[in-house]
């Protein structure tokens, strides 16, 4: 296809009546008539070759070839528009600007505490806001501008998505202090296999990454609980003779509010890695890449600074 045929205000018009699946809100949205509107995907539809969105039941719902073409489009709108407006330089210390990162709870515990310092001591105008993305929306959440960055674990490659490792860590099992079964000893796996169980995941169903590894050995334990947040988990353990397998640098945050006892996992140790992930058209904008700096140089410094003492016999 020649561009220089086609008018690119016409990919606009596109990706708003994509997302607002409606002629007559797309309109308000660009501030343009509906026949105006209407008039430009008759165009684009003759360049392309597509129907590209067909009307049910009030709303415009986008073909197949639509579909595949939305992502592309939305990232290269918003990459122009971030080289619009993008400043040359980014002072953080006269900053207004709220940035919005997609984290998980644990993430949340480990990064913002030490990151909220930072900014309020250099960067006193800049605001956060942290949100969950789910893993299988992350690139898109990146493409469309939803989020700035994302803090997850390692996910499979995308050629538009950039990343780089924040920090490792290791599985431990926490047990409330005065267990029947668990002394100073370490945990033995007949014994971790023989407990009840609390298992920590947003999703629904599905297994954990301490049960991936036991699935390797042919072996299963018993979920007592499933539950959401890893906060809760440990309450529940406090107050029950149930085992929890969690990072060991959420159980060192954990210490000072529950009198727990730590164990090494009882199998070969999964690797955790947190990653750090942006879109490639934020990978040179100056207020993008301050912001990834300060969040890895936080995030390792407080790692460090836990790594220090050992918890887990």
């Amino acid at each position: 296809m020649n561009l220089g045929k086609l008018d690119l205000n016409l990919f606009l018009v596109f990706d708003t009546i994509y997302h607002e699946a409606s002629l007559t809100q797309a309109a308000v949205k660009l501030n343009l008539s509906q026949p105006a509107v209407s008039h430009a995907l008759a165009r684009l539809r003759e360049h392309l070759g597509d129907a590209l969105f067909t009307r049910q039941a009030r709303r415009m719902v986008p073909t197949p070839y639509a579909r595949a073409l939305a992502p592309a489009v939305r990232s290269a709108l918003h990459s122009l528009q971030n080289g619009l407006q993008a400043p040359q330089t980014f002072a953080p210390e006269q900053a207004e600007r709220n940035f919005v990162i997609g984290m998980s709870d644990v993430m949340e515990a480990l990064a913002l505490p030490p990151l909220m310092a930072d900014l309020q001591a250099h960067a006193p105008g800049v605001s956060l806001h942290s949100i969950r993305v789910e893993r299988h929306e992350m690139a898109a959440a990146l493409r469309s501008g939803r989020v700035d960055l994302v803090m997850d674990v390692a996910l499979p490659a995308e050629p538009d998505i950039q990343n780089t490792r924040l920090m490792l860590d290791r599985l431990v099992v926490v047990a409330r202090q005065g267990h029947p079964a668990i002394d100073d000893t370490p945990l033995s796996l007949s014994t971790y296999l023989n407990a009840s169980h609390v298992l920590v995941s947003a999703r629904r169903k599905g297994l954990g990454i301490e049960d991936f590894e036991l699935s390797r050995m042919g072996l299963r334990r018993r979920i007592g609980l499933r539950c959401r947040h890893y906060f809760a988990a440990c309450c529940v353990v406090s107050r029950t003779d149930m085992l929890l397998t969690m990072p060991e640098q959420y159980a060192r945050l954990s210490e000072p509010h529950f009198e727990h006892q730590w164990h090494a996992f009882p199998v070969n140790q999964p690797q955790l890695d947190a990653h750090l992930y942006w879109h490639a058209s934020a990978d040179a904008d100056p207020t993008n890449v301050w912001l990834r700096e300060r969040v890895i140089s936080t995030s390792r410094q407080e790692l460090a600074s836990q790594q220090r003492q050992p918890i887990a016999r």
